[in-house]
């Protein structure tokens, strides 16, 4: 393997959560009585942790927007039952770079419960070493998250790489100075991501075992 250390972003890229995500926004919106946004500038945040997304899509809200992401945590976990499933062949993967010793990290914009949640439910947590979330460090594009998984574990960031489906993701790999590998399957499409130098871009989740090999 190329690589010791790969990281993985969890909305869009690990989870098919993008619907979801896009559709607690549009209840929140509708909960306050202001319009919704488009979903492509709806999926354009997604990444960004909660509070610093609505910030961004909302911007005539900002005087609440801790009292809207509140709101969105309650309607994406007890009302909103839109369907979240792994994408086809994560857990192959994760336990192929597993059995070949690839330590595994996650850095993702969900908040701590968010994630810790997700991954009980899924059942992989026991797949990666670290994991980092919005709650634990400044919100992506900055490298910070990226920086901190690469100090807990020793691994120079040459040594890494980042798997993500947003511009955001490949922004963030590109300011900690890993290699990023795009996926076309989340909220990013192949000419979004490609703007970022990513050394892949796949559009299968398993096709990571022959650009990892």
């Amino acid at each position: 393997m190329d690589y010791k250390l790969v990281i993985f972003d969890w909305d869009g890229t690990v989870m098919d959560t993008v619907p979801k995500i896009v559709n607690t926004i549009n209840k929140v919106a509708d909960t306050y009585g202001f319009p919704r946004e488009t979903q492509e500038k709806t999926q354009s945040i997604i990444g960004l942790s909660l509070q610093t997304a609505l910030e961004t899509l909302f911007p005539a809200q900002t005087h609440r927007s801790a009292e809207l992401a509140q709101a969105y945590k309650t309607i994406y976990r007890d009302v909103d039952q839109t369907p979240t499933e792994l994408f086809k062949g994560v857990e192959d993967v994760l336990q192929f770079l597993s059995n070949h010793n690839i330590k595994l990290a996650v850095a993702t914009g969900k908040s701590r419960p968010g994630l810790d949640r997700l991954l009980l439910e899924s059942g992989l947590g026991g797949y990666f070493a670290v994991t980092r979330t919005a709650d634990d460090a400044e919100s992506k594009p900055s490298p910070d998250m990226v920086q901190q998984i690469l100090s807990e574990l020793d691994i120079a960031p040459e040594q890494a790489v980042m798997i993500g489906d947003t511009t955001i993701d490949m922004d963030m790999a590109r300011k900690a100075g890993v290699a990023a590998i795009g996926v076309t399957f989340g909220v990013a499409n192949r000419n979004e991501l490609a703007q970022y130098s990513p050394v892949h871009i796949i559009d299968e989740f398993e096709q990571l075992l022959t650009c990892l090999a």
